[in-house]
């Protein structure tokens, strides 16, 4: 089996206009790279999720996955966690935990599929607003009603049905929960990128420790997750190199439209 998402970003790279990859910077860094320098985020998590059975730990990863994305702003969306304040993911993760500690069903897929603005709010009370609230209290509902009609409720329920084969639950994924169906039209093709989904798989696949349902078939299929914090490591490193016209508009903070041809070159010479 292969991924597609390497597929179908190849066009894409070979006809990049605004981004290049300068190999020669790669392949230094690449030699002085270790990757046992990095941790997987579980070690460093405020949540323990070795509390949590089985099923609810892939129910906990489901629903994080699901809303992981856009915390940039200023201020940056924080909350506060027993004592200790957390932005971004770890926002996400601390939220999620919060609520769990108030016995509030967030793990519950019914609970999900029937949850009210005045909910989401107090389950992501901080400073401000989080960006796109609107967008995740629509997907946590869209999540919850599949996983509820489709699946018992469970994510395991999902697991079993893809084999426990990671590129089949990663088609699962974006084929029956819409919201995780990452990809856009480019140059008359569509390309896929699937952020999301492959997190939640690669989440589910460390958290277990390769065993139980952690034990997935082709995860070295899975690609680099395109988000908007890797560019910007990968530009500062010298392996990214965008045009005068592209590096401008980053530089002076000017939002990108979501499927422009820049924003997709970005993410796809990513991967």
């Amino acid at each position: 089996m292969m991924n597609q998402i390497l597929k179908s970003i190849k066009t894409v790279i070979e006809k990049s206009k605004h981004v290049r990859i300068n190999k020669a910077n790669l392949r230094k860094i690449c030699l002085k790279f270790n990757p046992n320098d990095g941790k997987y985020w579980m070690g460093e998590s405020p949540v323990d999720l070795s509390k949590l059975d089985d099923k609810k730990r892939l129910n906990f990863i489901f629903v994080f996955n699901s809303i992981n994305f856009c915390y940039w702003g200023n201020p940056k969306w924080t909350i506060e966690y027993q004592n200790k304040h957390y932005d971004g993911a770890w926002g996400m993760i601390a939220s999620i935990g919060r609520t769990i500690d108030a016995q509030i069903p967030i793990l519950n897929a019914k609970y999900l599929s029937t949850l009210s603005k005045n909910d989401l709010s107090e389950i992501l009370r901080g400073n401000i607003t989080i960006p796109l609230f609107d967008e995740r209290l629509k997907i946590l509902q869209e999540n919850g009603k599949i996983l509820t009609e489709k699946y018992q409720g469970q994510f395991s329920a999902v697991i079993e049905k893809a084999d426990q084969n990671a590129l089949s639950l990663l088609e699962i994924l974006t084929n029956d929960f819409p919201s995780f169906n990452d990809s856009t039209i480019h140059d008359g093709q569509k390309v896929l990128f699937h952020k999301r989904a492959q997190l939640a798989i690669s989440d589910i696949y460390h958290t277990f420790k390769c065993r139980g349902f952690g034990d997935l078939k082709h995860i070295d299929q899975l690609t680099a997750f395109a988000d908007y914090k890797i560019p910007q490591s990968l530009r500062k490193l010298g392996i990214s190199e965008y045009s005068k016209k592209l590096a401008a508009k980053i530089d002076n903070k000017i939002q990108m439209p979501e499927g422009s041809e820049e924003e997709v070159e970005i993410r796809a010479n990513m991967i």
